[in-house]
This record gives C-alpha cells, structure tokens and sequence, in this order.
C-alpha cells in the first residue's frame, strides 16, 4: 500500500459540500481515505490516501473535477524515509 497526499483546490466549496452530504466520497473501492485539513478560507484541502492501484485517483477525480482542480503526489512517512536512508548507509 502506499499513501498519498492530495491537494485540492476548491472551486466552489459550498457546492462540493453539498454534494459530498448528498453523495459522500464517491471513492471506488481499493482507494481509501485516511484523513484531511482544510485551509480555514475554504480554499484548499490536502488528504492523506491509502491504495495499491493509483489508477484509482482518476475515477474518483472524474467525480469532482468540475468543483475542484487536484494534484496527487505520492508519499512516504518520515519513518520509512528514515529507514530507507539507514538501509543505504546515508544515515
């Protein structure tokens, strides 16, 4: 598994909330949710998300993209970064 953060910028945070109560997520299955913040302008959200599959992101982008523009960026804990320079010996 690996986790990923997207960041989303709102286009119309009101409607993407309203849409989100009367829809949900609308994730497939296989791309999980973890966690997000919001900036406190309503203009930005990053959320931390878990899958095997990235192809996943595009389904799930094609559900909101008229609301919000998205970029996806994989990444790692510092735990694993900590370790995987340890194994290289660069630690």
């Amino acid at each position: 598994m690996m986790f990923y953060m997207v960041v989303e910028r709102f286009k119309d945070a009101p409607a993407i909330y309203q849409r989100l109560r009367e829809k949900g997520r609308m994730m497939p299955e296989g791309l999980e949710y973890v966690s997000s913040w919001i900036d406190v302008n309503l203009k930005a959200c990053w959320q931390l998300m878990l899958t095997e599959d990235e192809s996943l992101f595009q389904r799930w982008i094609d559900n909101w993209k008229d609301l919000m523009d998205f970029e996806v960026v994989p990444v790692r804990t510092s735990a694993e970064v900590r370790e995987m320079m340890a194994s290289r010996g660069d630690l």
